[in-house]
């Protein structure tokens, strides 16, 4: 699957995997010893991410169900708890510096593309 923002027509992430049941919701990226540029994690009905037992800082963009981008967490560090965004129904999560990297900006319209339908 791919992460593209329809606003600026470039490509967040080419590696996406989506977390959407109750257990790949909630181990989420832990484990996980790095996370590189081109992967994310779209983890779905969910408001606010933390943290805990992390090994490395991320970014994370909240979305609506139309994929608004109604919330942007900038490099939140291992065992931090990011803000609640009541809007939001999905978080995605990025390698950290991938908001700027990308020009992800509040208001942007994302698409994800799934590939072998």
């Amino acid at each position: 699957m791919t992460l593209v923002n329809i606003s600026t027509q470039g490509l967040i992430a080419n590696k996406v995997v989506l977390a959407d049941d109750p257990f790949s919701r909630m181990k989420g990226l832990l484990g996980r010893a790095s996370f590189s540029d081109g992967e994310a994690l779209i983890i779905s009905g969910c408001h606010s991410i933390h943290m805990l037992f992390m090994r490395f800082a991320i970014d994370v963009v909240f979305v609506d169900r139309s994929w608004l981008v109604v919330g942007l967490v900038r490099g939140i560090r291992p065992f931090a708890f990011s803000p609640v965004f009541w809007k939001a129904f999905r978080a995605i999560e990025l390698p950290s510096g991938s908001i700027a990297r990308k020009g992800i900006e509040i208001g942007q319209k994302l698409f994800l593309e799934k590939s072998g339908r």
